[in-house]
C-alpha cells in the first residue's frame, strides 16, 4: 500500500466524516480509516492525534455543521416558521450524516474550547428562534432542551427503522413541533 498523493488534515477529517455516515460511528477506527483513504495506519497520526483525537475533531464538525443547517434554517424564517425549519433542518442533517451526527455524543473532551464556542453557537441561534414566545430566559433554555429532545428523538426513532407505517414522518414531524409550538405560547395561561 503506497501513501496516498495530497493526503491533508481535511481529507482525512471528510473521509472520516464519510466512513461514520456510511458505516456507523462504531465501525470508525484508525485502520478502517486508513484502509480508505490507502494508507497505513501510522500516517494518521500525522494529522491527528489518535482516535481520541479523531472522535474530537469529528464532534466539532458535527457540531459546526449542524449549526450551520440551522442558522440557514432559520435566516429564512421567524416564529413558528422558524422553529418548523430548524426541526426540519435538524432531522435533515441526521438523515444525510448520521454517523457525523452520533460524533457529537462521543468527544472525548466535552469541555474543549472549540467544541463549547460551537456548542454556544447553537444554542444562541435556538435561543434566537425562541425570542417571540412569550418565555424567561430560563424558560427559553428548558425550550431548546425540549427541541433538541424533540428533533433527536425523532430523528432517532426515524434511523431505527421505527416509522415503519405506510405514514408520511415528515407530517407527523410537523405536527409534532406545531403541538410543541403551540405548548410555548400557552405555557402561562396554565
Amino acid at each position: 500500500m503506497s501513501p496516498r498523493q495530497g493526503l491533508d488534515r481535511g481529507a482525512l477529517l471528510s473521509a472520516a466524516a464519510q466512513l461514520a455516515d456510511s458505516d456507523g460511528f462504531q465501525a470508525l477506527t484508525l485502520a478502517a480509516l486508513a484502509q480508505r483513504l490507502d494508507v497505513r495506519s501510522p500516517s494518521l497520526y500525522n494529522h491527528i492525534s489518535g482516535l481520541p483525537g479523531l472522535r474530537q475533531e469529528l464532534a466539532l464538525m458535527s457540531v459546526e455543521q449542524l449549526s450551520q443547517a440551522l442558522a440557514s434554517a432559520a435566516a429564512e424564517h421567524t416564529g413558528d416558521e422558524a422553529i418548523q425549519a430548524i426541526a426540519s433542518a435538524y432531522i435533515g442533517f441526521v438523515r444525510q450524516h448520521p454517523g457525523l451526527y452520533e460524533a457529537s455524543f462521543h468527544a472525548p473532551e466535552r469541555d474543549e474550547p472549540k467544541l463549547a464556542a460551537a456548542s454556544t453557537a447553537t444554542l444562541e441561534i435556538l435561543l434566537r428562534a425562541l425570542q417571540p414566545y412569550p418565555l424567561s430566559e430560563a424558560e427559553a433554555l428548558h425550550a431548546v432542551r425540549g427541541l433538541r429532545s424533540l428533533c433527536h428523538g425523532f430523528a432517532s426513532i426515524e434511523a431505527q427503522g421505527g416509522f415503519n407505517m405506510d405514514f408520511e414522518p415528515h407530517e407527523s414531524l410537523r405536527l409534532t413541533v406545531k403541538a410543541f409550538i403551540h405548548g410555548l405560547q400557552h405555557l402561562h395561561h396554565d
